[in-house]
Order: structure tokens, then C-alpha cells, then sequence
């Protein structure tokens, strides 16, 4: 069943997302304060106490929401919410709360990597030590049903949409030859030129074909923890310029294990029979991420630490983040379909 992209007719009203509902104490209090302005307040001692109570940050539904939403005030905003908001200093202030207990419970969980050889030849083994099994991406080229394609689309649709923006925030703080590999990915990310290209407006082509909403946030009721712990770490080491390692290590391990699960992604779309409009997104990723892992390995990474070698060990911890949440997010998704359920927190329309 060979499937063909609808036209699209929207124009600007996919952005800003819509709020999501709260999922916690944490979540309802942020997001009645983006709701009602002044009118409810954010004390940092309840974010505090949020995240001591709660036994995992990474599956905690109401804190990784809460931080997402505060982050997405730097992105493409939110509907009905004052753009002046996102520098607000009491909302600033209670998400710098919910960051540094994140941020100390990632560094708790990952063995803290040390620079010990050349950057790319650590990065390149990092890899290889984390491809220790099979992954969703094989489950979709041999095993996975349509309606898996169509939900593993929706985990991917909150970071995907807007594909490459929380790598984009290191530019400005990079020089030299890390800048340059950097700008050269981020601009293949974004079309080379062509908006019809921008990979994220490939990837809402391919929900379109597979009949999914592809306004962003669409599915933010749906997803999982471990969807806004993925994008929360890119925004958190993309945000803030103390770690700008760790967000190159991060974009180098993101492309480094890129290349050959798009291409089993793409398989498992024409084996379904879903056709090459579906498969379009994987594999435009196949050939370019393949180069992208070499720049980003040698030239951004390896030019990075060139530059500030006191920045080796953030970089690997940032692939090691990377390689983690996104690691057990994935490895979630299949566990839950090999057992003939669903990862979603709620059923698809």
C-alpha cells in the first residue's frame, strides 16, 4: 500500500503549541502561571521538594513536563502564553531548580567518562560500547505493524519537529573549525537552502502520509517521561553556555547512531508497504548522517576540545547522556511492543 503526502494546507498554525495538560503538582502550577500571568506564583522551594520526593526524574511525568514547557518558552512559545514571559526571573528561577536536580541525577546515573585517548577514537568507542542489542529500529524493519510505525512517529514528533534547534543554540559559542562543522551540519539539518528540504517539514510530511497531526505538541498529551527527558537534555546543555561540551558531545553521538537505524527505519516502511514518500525522512538521514558523524566526531568534537581541552570530559558525558535517555527510551518502546502493548500514555485517535 503505496501511500502519497497529502498537500498541506497549513501555513503558520502549526506553532505555537498548544499547553498540554498537567500531569502533577509541578506541571499544574507551571502551567497555570503561563495561563494566568501574575496571578499564581512559583516558589523554588516547591520545585525543590518536587524532585527530592520523586524516586526517578527520567520517568517522572510531572517534572519532565513542567521543564519542557518552561523550555519551550525559548522555542517557538506556546498558544495564548506573553512571549515576555520567557524571561521572567520567578519562572527562570523555578526552572533552574528543576535543571540542577535533572542535571545532578544524569551525572549521578552515567559513569562520569574521562578523556584519556583522542576524542573521536573515545566517542567512536562509546558508540560501539552502547550498541549492545537489538534496537526499535530493528523491530521496525522486521517485526513492527503500521500502528507501531504510526506511534513510534509520535515519540519522535516532540524532539523531531523541530529538528536540530537545541544543537543550534551552541553556534554562538564555538569557534574556529568547531563552529564550521557545526554551521555545516545544523545547515544540512535545516534544507541547505530548501524549506521543503528542512528535515523537520520532511518528518511532519511523513505523519501526514501515516495520517498523524503534524501541528507540533499535537501529540503532547500521548507521549511518555522519557520522550521530554530526551528533549529536556538537549535543551538543558544547548541552553546554557557552562555546558557547551556536553551539548557537542551530545549532537556527536546523536549523528554517530543515526545512520544505520534510519536505514532500518526506511526498510521496515517499504516492507510494510508504506512507500517512498513515508520512507523520505530516513532516507534523506542514511547518506548525510553517515558524513555528519565524521564531522561531527573529527572536526566539531575533536575541534572543540583542540581548542578548550578542558571541555573533553563534558563532551563525553554529553554522548554518554545522549546514548543513555534516548538508549532507554527506545529500548522502552520495543519492550512495550514485543509484550503486544503500547508506550503511550494514552491511545492514538
Amino acid at each position: 500500500m503505496t501511500l502519497t503526502a497529502p498537500v498541506s494546507t497549513r501555513t503558520d498554525d502549526r506553532w505555537p503549541m498548544r499547553l498540554p495538560e498537567p500531569r502533577g503538582e509541578v506541571s499544574e502550577l507551571v502551567i497555570g502561571r503561563l495561563r494566568a500571568g501574575d496571578g499564581i506564583r512559583l516558589e523554588p522551594d516547591v520545585a525543590t521538594a518536587a524532585t527530592r520526593r520523586s524516586p526517578s526524574l527520567l520517568d517522572d511525568d510531572d517534572v519532565q513536563l513542567a521543564l519542557f514547557v518552561l523550555y519551550e518558552l525559548h522555542y517557538g512559545g506556546l498558544e495564548a502564553v506573553d512571549d515576555r514571559l520567557e524571561w521572567e526571573p520567578e519562572l527562570l528561577a523555578f526552572r533552574g531548580e528543576l535543571e540542577r536536580a535533572y542535571e545532578a541525577e544524569l551525572r549521578g546515573r552515567i559513569p562520569q567518562p574521562h578523556a584519556t585517548r583522542d576524542i573521536p577514537e573515545a566517542l567512536f568507542a562509546l558508540v560501539e560500547a552502547a550498541d549492545d542489542g537489538p534496537g526499535l529500529s530493528a523491530w521496525v524493519e522486521r517485526d513492527a505493524t503500521v500502528d507501531q510505525v504510526r506511534e513510534v512517529l509520535v515519540h519522535r514528533s516532540i524532539y523531531t519537529l523541530k529538528e536540530a534547534d537545541p544543537h543550534s543554540w551552541a553556534i554562538p559559542r564555538l569557534h574556529g573549525r568547531a563552529k564550521s562543522a557545526l554551521v555545516e551540519i545544523q545547515a544540512d539539518e535545516y534544507g541547505g537552502g530548501r524549506p521543503e528540504r528542512l528535515h523537520a517539514e520532511i518528518f511532519a510530511k511523513t505523519m501526514r502520509v501515516m495520517g498523524l497531526d503534524d501541528r507540533y505538541g499535537a501529540y503532547a498529551d500521548h507521549v511518555p517521561a522519557l520522550v521530554y527527558a530526551s528533549m529536556n537534555l538537549m535543551s538543558m546543555l544547548g541552553l546554557q553556555r557552562r555546558l557547551r561540551g556536553a551539548i557537542v558531545g551530545h549532537l556527536a553521538a546523536f549523528e554517530m547512531t543515526s545512520s544505520i537505524p534510519c536505514r532500518a527505519y526506511a526498510n521496515g516502511f517499504r516492507r510494510l508497504g508504506l512507500g517512498d514518500d513515508a520512507a523520505d525522512y530516513f532516507d534523506e538521514h542514511v547518506e548525510a548522517d553517515a558524513v555528519h558523524e565524521q564531522l561531527a566526531a573529527h572536526d566539531l568534537a575533536g575541534g572543540l576540545v583542540a581548542d578548550e581541552p578542558g571541555l573533553a570530559d563534558d563532551i563525553l558525558f554529553g554522548a554518554c547522556a545522549c546514548l543513555t535517555v534516548d538508549g532507554r527510551l527506545c529500548g522502552e518502546v520495543r519492550r512495550a511492543f514485543e509484550a503486544g502493548g503500547s508506550a503511550l500514555r494514552k491511545a492514538l485517535p
